[in-house]
């Protein structure tokens, strides 16, 4: 029996999810600004793949049609499910892609708002709807109790996870958990074999408890880009620095060290309230055939670009802007979910 395995983002994809903002959630204020991120986020998408973009109801879903038509945005590639949401960070109470040999799995671990911080029944529900509809067909749809939401970790496709304990390890998740029992349960549903943990890292106005996504990201088995900061008055400094000296004592399965790729740290962005934001090229989302990089308008943009063009050689990369996306303190990676080959049924 071949045993279970946790999906890498960078292979083949049957499609993307995507919760639209909408003005019964905290996008109410700023529903302009960050609907136009998501039509860019859309266009590039369903260029290249499937887009199955969640709706709150039918007045939401014809207002979110208009919108993607006038932006010359439609076709086969878009598709359209009505659920109501309390937020759309769908990358946190999305499905997790599994497979065991020819068999398809997806988990939908539980979401509780980032350890109770925000009300989440809503969004914890969206998963068991989409299976309902019909959308996961041919997958082995399983619910599990553990709390533990996307953007918390990510692996290299070949059994390795990298995370952080700062999150997994918060009392407001999984309370009772260790590292070693956390690992455990990784092995039975996801079939990991080692836990690369970060202790360092954490950026401002991040109210994920440090999610790796915002951190450190496999580009492939061998290669891992991190963020980086060399400015020393920077408070984020000591720990992207600890972070930055960890990643590199970290060796792969064959003992080799990984191949390292710094991205620069934005100059600081601030909210209305003057809290910095958590801007981070680190957030990326890998699609067929290409990287979406989140950019904020600043020098270091057209850097990370090229260190990330490194670390995918065989993509195109394309910039979206994110300033009006992390007010919410997310970015692009935080607000699309993608699926696996064969983990997405759709009708025309």
């Amino acid at each position: 029996m071949r045993r279970r395995c946790l999906i890498a983002e960078f292979t083949a994809q049957s499609g993307v999810l995507l919760t639209w903002p909408h003005a019964c959630s905290d996008w109410q204020d700023d529903i302009d600004a960050v609907t136009a991120v998501y039509v860019e986020i859309a266009r590039e998408i369903t260029r290249r793949e499937p887009l199955v973009v969640i709706c709150y109801d039918s007045s939401h879903q014809r207002q979110v049609e208009h919108t993607l038509a006038t932006a010359g945005i439609c076709g086969d590639a878009l598709h359209f499910f009505q659920a109501p949401t309390n937020d759309t960070w769908i990358r946190d109470y999305g499905p997790i892609a599994v497979s065991t040999g020819a068999e398809r799995t997806l988990l939908d671990f539980s979401f509780n708002g980032w350890g109770n911080k925000h009300p989440a029944e809503l969004d914890n529900a969206i998963s068991t709807a989409l299976n309902a509809a019909g959308l996961f067909a041919g997958t082995d749809f399983q619910h599990q109790s553990l709390v533990l939401e996307g953007g918390s970790i990510d692996t290299d496709g070949q059994g390795t996870l990298l995370t952080t304990a700062h999150c997994l390890i918060h009392s407001g998740r999984n309370p009772g958990h260790d590292k070693h029992s956390l690992e455990q349960l990784f092995h039975e549903l996801m079939g990991i074999e080692r836990v690369l943990w970060l202790d360092h890292g954490e950026l401002e106005g991040d109210d994920t408890d440090a999610h790796i996504d915002m951190l450190a990201r496999f580009c492939s088995p061998q290669t891992i880009a991190y963020l980086q900061c060399t400015d020393h008055d920077d408070t984020h400094y000591p720990p992207l620095a600890a972070m930055e000296i960890q990643l590199q004592s970290f060796r792969r399965a064959d003992g080799e060290p990984y191949r390292l790729v710094p991205l620069p740290l934005p100059r600081p962005v601030c909210g209305a309230t003057g809290q910095r934001l958590p801007a981070s090229y680190s957030n990326f989302l890998v699609i067929n055939a290409a990287l979406l990089v989140p950019v904020y308008n600043d020098p270091a943009d057209a850097v990370a670009l090229e260190r990330l063009a490194a670390g995918f050689p065989d993509r195109e990369i394309i910039p979206i802007n994110c300033l009006a996306l992390i007010q919410q303190y997310g970015s692009l990676h935080c607000a699309t979910m993608q699926l696996p080959e064969g983990f997405l049924s759709l009708s025309q």
